[in-house]
């Protein structure tokens, strides 16, 4: 079929599935069992959302006239589920030219009609933190987005407010992609060594620092005297300056302990106390000065050794962390484990003997705690946005199956009434969704000839129209 009439076609599928009785963003859930996550679990209680918003939370609620009801009888619901660490919804991942390429952001390439976003919410996610890829030691600056399925304007699913975050990566992935790649040859950049990571972080600051004593003795000058002559205006370090001024929320990919800490001491140098060890493997080792420090760990609940950096792992990591005072969550990194992070979440309560609402905050408030938005979701509290989702069982059985989603009230995903080709028309264009990461693999950098050799393969087995896919690293 020609690609543009693919194209509009399954976008109007899209919007076609919103509207039957979606519209409205009024809903009455009643007679749940409701994990609140921060308020405890609520038995045979009702949840009112009116205008897009939690409006009360009891027993036997008056329901307003012509709302949607949902009788939710033997069910669980939940906040919507928040991933912290996610590259769906994207045409781009890398900017790979530079070890700093702060200027650039996911803002410009996030893509509403990504299946992925979909197939994520019938999995119960209702937010995704949406990243720049790991190439760059200072990379992009990423995009918070709401699940909201049908969307055809990017804006329309960002999350209005949500601060400002970006990427950071230590350890194999920038060394390779710059000095090791090109290592005898006149391409070589730094860095080549972790040494030299940790000496383009301070070189980044050392120049972000000075832009913007530069621009604020401008400003003071100015204020007396309006011939004063501004700095010249530079993107990247305007965005280090950002940072430095605390309005930008630091994301760091990283794994081994040691790269960890350090990355501790270069912000302590320039006063940055915002920050979230992505992956971070190895922070049980030093979960202690990880909480001295206030940082964050956003980790897997059980995967490693797909490279030598992550060999020494345990799927204890979260539950040690938590146990240590480190606000803990655990996220995907994938278009398909972010379908099922409430089992990730229940694998760490396996492993760590955490509570049920400990295992759940880690899905849900802590997340959100990290991306800067706890005030709108990750729990169910009156005031917060109707992102729910809805289980046929407690979430954290390995036998549940999500059965309803709810993003701003508005119902997203019904398993009852699940279209067919969103579960049978596996093989859309890339203008519509390119199956991220699903080729290239979880932290992984593939050349070019591998993702050709791997496109080959899914096509001759499942007959998959793919595009062509950029070369990711995330």
């Amino acid at each position: 079929m020609n690609k543009t009439i693919r194209f509009f076609l399954i976008a109007l599928l899209a919007v076609g599935f919103l509207t039957p009785d979606a519209i409205a963003q009024d809903v009455l859930i009643r007679n749940a069992t409701v994990l609140t996550v921060t308020n405890g679990t609520l038995e045979d209680t009702d949840v009112l959302i009116t205008d897009g918003i939690i409006a009360e939370i009891g027993t036997d609620l008056r329901a307003p006239r012509g709302i949607s009801e949902f009788d939710a009888s033997g069910k669980f619901v939940m906040p919507g589920i928040i991933d912290a660490h996610a590259h769906i919804a994207l045409s781009s991942v890398n900017e790979s030219t530079s070890p700093v390429t702060a200027e650039v952001s996911m803002e410009d390439v996030t893509n509403p009609y990504s299946l992925g976003i979909y197939r994520a919410s019938a999995g119960g996610v209702t937010v995704s933190h949406i990243m720049h890829g790991s190439a760059n030691i200072i990379g992009g600056q990423n995009e918070t987005i709401k699940h909201r399925w049908g969307a055809t304007n990017p804006d329309d699913i960002r999350l209005e407010g949500a601060p400002r975050t970006i990427k950071f990566a230590l350890g194999e992935n920038p060394t390779r992609v710059h000095g090791r790649r090109a290592s005898g040859g006149s391409g070589a950049i730094v860095p080549a060594t972790r040494m030299g990571v940790e000496q383009v972080l301070h070189s980044a600051f050392e120049n972000g620092k000075r832009y913007m004593e530069a621009w604020n003795a401008y400003n003071a000058e100015a204020a007396t005297n309006p011939r004063a002559i501004p700095p010249v205006w530079n993107e990247r370090l305007e965005v280090m300056a950002d940072i430095l001024r605390g309005e930008i929320l630091v994301h760091c990919h990283s794994y081994r302990a040691d790269e960890i800490v350090m990355l501790t001491r270069v912000l302590g140098d320039y006063g940055v106390d915002r920050i979230t060890f992505q992956h971070a493997n190895e922070a049980f080792k030093v979960a202690p000065e990880l909480a001295e420090f206030g940082a964050h760990a956003s980790v897997f609940a059980d995967w490693w050794s797909y490279k030598f950096e992550v060999y020494y792992s345990t799927s204890y990591n979260a539950a040690i962390l938590m146990r240590n005072g480190v606000l803990t969550s655990i996220n995907s990194d994938s278009a398909e484990l972010n379908r099922h992070l409430y089992h990730e979440a229940a694998k760490s309560q396996r492993y760590g003997d955490l509570t049920d609402d400990e295992a759940l905050s880690m899905i849900t408030i802590n997340p959100a705690i990290q991306l800067g938005i706890q005030d709108r979701v990750g729990s169910i509290e009156i005031g917060k946005d109707g992102d729910i989702a809805v289980f046929d069982s407690h979430p954290l059985s390995i036998y549940t199956i999500p059965v309803l989603t709810f993003v701003d009230g508005v119902k997203i995903f019904d398993r009852e009434n699940d279209m067919d080709d969103m579960r049978v028309d596996i093989n859309p264009t890339a203008e519509v969704g390119e199956y991220e990461g699903q080729i290239t693999g979880h932290d992984h950098m593939h050349s070019n000839e591998e993702v050709a050799d791997a496109m080959s393969f899914f096509e001759s087995v499942a007959k998959i129209d793919f595009d062509g896919h950029d070369q990711h690293n995330h």
